[in-house]
This record gives structure tokens, sequence and C-alpha cells, in this order.
């Protein structure tokens, strides 16, 4: 049997004496950076201001998001002010403001702020175009004066809006990802929940097109590594004031 050199046991043992009376401590490790984007959902009776929060870590390169409060615009929807569009504006300057304390200011630039209309615009730009155009000024104007990075303010689609429907009931039921035992992100392997969306003068729903039918019309959304097609399908005089009337109609009868 070889014997080590005397002076590599030496130093080997002055190494270890070193190491044992040397304070150690953990290295920390940099915290991830918390990032913050502002959603407002203008709907047809009320607007909502939703905030949420994410950080660098992401799913097969989508991010993974969380909401964390929400402020309610006090007064009607933005289509209600198409006779005074000066006034939308400050509609939402109590929101805006809140949001200014929930976010930290150093990320207040660095912050998408982005506005959503819905049904109730969509009818408006049908009928009256301009009051719509003039509406959607008026709120451009009002979110660009916000110390936030405003992405655009527009009506959505029917499509479009029930997709975004679709993907947040889905992301909520944890359908495209999931938490393992240990904390990290996997595949969910769940399959797709369809989406049935009443409102007052119509019915939406919404689902995943599989196979051959993903060439049909619909929206094309890439999340978390897959391709997936959303179709809507329309179902007009569906909806909740139109069942009022028919149960009104057979009380009367």
């Amino acid at each position: 049997r070889e014997l080590l050199p005397p002076w590599l046991v030496i130093v080997a043992g002055l190494t270890g004496i070193v190491l044992l009376c040397v304070s150690t401590k953990d290295v920390p490790m940099a915290p991830l950076r918390t990032k913050y984007g502002i959603v407002l959902d203008a709907g047809p009776s009320h607007t909502i201001l939703f905030i949420y929060q994410w950080t660098t870590t992401k799913a097969n390169k989508t991010g993974v998001i969380r909401g964390c409060s929400s402020c309610p615009v006090q007064g009607p929807g933005v289509s209600s002010y198409s006779d005074s569009p000066q006034k939308v504006g400050k509609s939402l300057e109590p929101c805006l403001n809140w949001a200014q304390n929930e976010i930290p200011a150093e990320q207040h630039s660095q912050t998408p702020l982005y506005l959503g209309a819905t049904a109730s615009m969509r009818q408006l730009n049908l009928t009256h175009p301009i009051l719509s155009d003039g509406l959607l000024a008026a709120l451009t104007v009002a979110l660009k004066s916000s110390p936030f990075n405003f992405q655009g303010a527009q009506i959505l689609s029917s499509p479009d809006e029930e997709a975004f429907n679709w993907v947040a009931v889905n992301y909520v039921l944890e359908n495209f990802f999931k938490y393992d035992w240990q904390g990290q992100l996997v595949p969910s392997r769940k399959g797709m929940a369809g989406v049935l969306s009443v409102g007052e003068t119509s019915t939406q729903l919404t689902s995943q097109l599989e196979g051959e039918n993903q060439a049909a019309e619909g929206v094309r959304l890439q999340l978390y590594g897959q391709m997936h097609s959303v179709h809507t399908r329309q179902c007009p005089c569906h909806g909740t004031d139109q069942l009022r009337r028919r149960l009104l109609s057979l009380l009367i009868q």
C-alpha cells in the first residue's frame, strides 16, 4: 500500500483546519423579480381594472401569471359615455391612482397597460362608428397620461373575447400545466374544458377543435408549448333577456 507524501498530508490537514475555523454562510440566491401588468376589462355595464403579476418563471416559453388585485370603476360601462367622451377618462382616474399605489413606483414605466372593450362597444361601433372612435380616442388620451406603459385600447371581436375566456377558464382549472409535489411546473395531461358564456342577448359555446377540424375558422393560440385552435359557436336570441321574456310569456299564458 502506497503512503501519501508527508508534505501532502500536512497541507491537507492545514486546509481542513482553516475550513473549520472560517465562518461560513449560505450564498443567497438573487430573488426572482416580480413584474406587473394591468388590464382594463370594459364590459357592457361596468369596467374593472385588474392587476396581474409574474416572475421570469415560464412553462414551455409561456409566462405563469396570477391575479393579485382588482378595482371596479365607478359608474356605467364606457359605451354609456358616447355623448360625453370627455368624462370617460375621468371615470378611470380613481382606479388608475389606486394602481399606482399597488405597484412599486420604479416599475410603473415598465408595467404594460391595456384596455379591451367588449359587447356594448362592438354594438356601438356597428351603429355609430364615429361615436365609438371618439370614445376610444378619449380613452387613449386618458390612459397615455398615466405613468404606465400604455399598450392600446381596442374593441375585442367576439371570437377573441371568447377565446380569452376559454384560456382563463382552462388556466384556472390547471389544464395547461400543474405543479408537481416538488413545486415544479409539469404538463397537466388533462383535456381542455369547453366554456358556455351566457350573455344578455346571446350565448356562446367555445371549445377546442381537434384533428382535421383545426383547419376550420377559429382563433389559434400558442400556449405552453402547444398550439390550440379555439372555435366559438354563436347562439343568438338565447341570452338571459330572451329567456326572461319566454318565461314571462309562459306565465301570462
